[in-house]
């Protein structure tokens, strides 16, 4: 079904292409049929969604196409083509997602068959990254680097995206359903999607046997729920055989006819986790016999290829441009394989420059061994198996195009979903406020501290959680509130979330005006200064308030809530108009949303 892609002189190319040319062409023309009224505006919505074309806020005429890029892996050549669709038909830029997938905003309707169609040209496809089916299948950027993981799970998430996608099995699901693979537990979210994977091995009869936990039954929404494990050790034979347990019962028993409860979260509330769970095994051991024996997962066990990249000539080393150290300290980690280093590279709220784009692709050929970059959980591109000693030269490369901002594993890299910028249910300008914050603490050199680097902020526009506040250290999501006639953006705070080994969902402290949300961080740090004992970090301090165990001044939620209470406090609309208006909006705020797509 999958063709292979073959580029002789360049070994390092993707095996996989993920396209259908005549996919672009069924688009095109089932766009003319429902301009003409032929067909009708449900059904092209869900033709759209399958086929990645997400709806833009407030007009038919416009589209985002979510690209994706299965495990995160993405190629030179790739981001040279995507650099070239943003300037051709999106506004010149793209969106890198907390899911691994790279975002076309503002691609009038028409224009999506020609993105599909170029896509296909180096083997990326659309197809299945909205709608009610199995999205994106992801995998920890760290996968196959990470010191504390049993053995790279990056083929198995391939081989489980290449399984999915198309696959009759899933293409009308009650509502959308994820997968992630990890390297470790805290690389993950594993415990935060419908079906999450460490990769783990057991000696049996004396023989080392490779196999997962998996976790069902998490995920972030307006009703979140940290997911169960399914079994003490799954055997990797059994790994196909769970995923299609796992959605044949979703979709048998999944609620259909209500759309704000229908994902699989919901189903495993409503039920129990044990009678869930006992489903689930007993759909595995029918599909093990009824499955025919052909029906398996195709994972790649070639050794991957890592060689020394090309080095181009004219660094002078004795010249590194000020600010590497700092860069270093917070942007690079250092592989399992000892000679190597993982650099992340800043994104503001995840947007990218066509610029940007390809040079991207110019250093990743240049100072990756091996050949392609990874996007990350957070809104970031990862450059792997970059050598030490090419560290300094590709600091000084990304610093040209504005890449190289510090902190990019710290807290001064927040998460913030699209907001009003695109979207249709969002109230607040979420990605505006990411940037804000971003640019404010990198000015405050917070990502110096080491204190707060392990922190995160993540923000959402709505209830809905695409931003992940839920399992922030910090969260925020957006609101309207209002003082007599004049509206204003507000953001409900949480505390104390986390997807690590300890994997909880944060704590609702209080309402902050939009305005006045980096205040609340800072009167936040100020507050955990005050009150820490030696080593213990902002994350560690929160943890122990929100769990009850705090051994400071500061021992309750409550006690936070009074502490940034006076900045809560709304002035009169003519003392501060600046109060009443959003983030990257110089007009009055109002709440404003349209039909969400997410259960379309």
């Amino acid at each position: 079904m999958s063709k292979v892609i073959t580029k002789p002189e360049d070994p390092r190319m993707p095996a996989i292409n993920w396209a259908r040319g005549e996919e672009a062409e069924n688009f095109a023309k089932t766009v003319r049929l429902y301009r003409q009224g032929k067909i009708d505006a449900d059904s092209f919505r869900r033709f759209r969604l399958q086929h990645g074309a997400y709806g833009t806020r407030m007009t038919d005429d416009y589209a985002m196409v979510r690209i994706k890029i299965p495990a995160g892996q993405i190629y030179p050549h790739q981001l040279e083509k995507i650099a070239h669709l943003s300037e051709a038909f999106s506004i010149g830029s793209a969106h890198v997602s907390t899911r691994q997938n790279i975002q076309l905003h503002w691609v009038v309707l028409e224009d999506v068959s020609e993105i599909m169609r170029e896509l296909a040209d180096v083997g990326l496809t659309s197809r299945e990254a909205c709608g009610n089916t199995v999205r994106n299948v992801m995998c920890s950027p760290l996968a196959g680097v990470c010191n504390k993981e049993e053995f790279d799970a990056t083929q198995y998430a391939i081989a489980t995206a290449k399984f999915l996608l198309r696959n009759p099995l899933n293409q009308a699901l009650p509502r959308k359903f994820k997968f992630n693979f990890t390297c470790c537990e805290d690389h993950g979210m594993v415990r935060m999607t419908d079906v999450g994977l460490i990769p783990q091995t057991r000696t049996i009869d004396g023989k080392p046997q490779r196999g997962f936990k998996v976790f069902l039954g998490g995920g972030l929404g307006n009703k979140s729920f940290v997911g169960h494990q399914l079994e003490d050790f799954t055997p990797e034979e059994d790994l196909l055989y769970t995923s299609i347990a796992v959605i044949r019962v979703f979709d048998r028993l999944g609620d259909r006819k209500n759309s704000a409860r229908n994902r699989m979260r919901y189903l495993v509330d409503q039920m129990g986790w044990e009678t869930f769970q006992n489903l689930v095994l007993k759909e595995r051991a029918i599909v093990r016999v009824t499955q025919s024996v052909i029906v398996k997962l195709d994972v790649d066990t070639a050794v991957q290829d890592i060689s020394s990249p090309v080095r181009i000539s004219g660094f002078d080393d004795k010249s590194i441009p000020d600010g590497f150290s700092r860069w270093r300290k917070t942007n690079t980690c250092k592989q399992k394989q000892g000679d190597y280093y993982s650099v992340s590279v800043t994104l503001e709220a995840g947007d990218v420059t066509a610029n940007q784009l390809r040079t991207l692709a110019d250093v990743c050929r240049e100072f990756s061994a091996e050949g392609h970059a990874r996007n990350g959980f957070v809104q970031d591109l990862y450059l792997r198996y970059v050598q030490e000693s090419d560290l300094p030269r590709l600091y000084s490369r990304l610093l040209k195009v504005g890449l190289a901002n510090p902190g990019s594993l710290t807290m001064v890299h927040p998460v913030g979903c699209s907001g009003t910028t695109s979207c249709n249910l969002a109230l607040t300008n979420s990605h505006r406020l990411a940037k804000e914050i971003q640019r404010k603490f990198i000015e405050m050199r917070l990502d110096e501290d080491d204190d707060l680097r392990d922190t995160t902020i993540k923000i959402s526009g709505c209830p809905n959680s695409c931003g992940q506040h839920e399992i922030a250290t910090i969260g925020f999501y957006g609101g309207g509130s209002r003082m007599n006639r004049d509206m204003y953006p507000v953001y409900q705070m949480s505390l104390g979330g986390r997807s690590d080994g300890q994997t909880m969902l944060g704590v609702s402290v209080i309402r902050i005006p939009a305005k006045r949300t980096i205040s609340a961080i800072l009167k936040i740090i100020d507050t955990y200064k005050e009150n820490k004992k030696a080593g213990e970090s902002l994350k560690m301090w929160i943890h122990k308030i929100v769990t009850g165990h705090a051994d400071s001044k500061v021992k309750s939620v409550d006690d936070i809530k009074k502490i940034l209470l006076p900045l809560t406090e709304v002035p009169a609309i003519a003392a501060d108009k600046d109060f009443y208006s959003d983030y990257g909006s110089d007009s009055h705020y109002h709440t404003r949303t349209g039909k969400g797509e997410c259960a379309a």
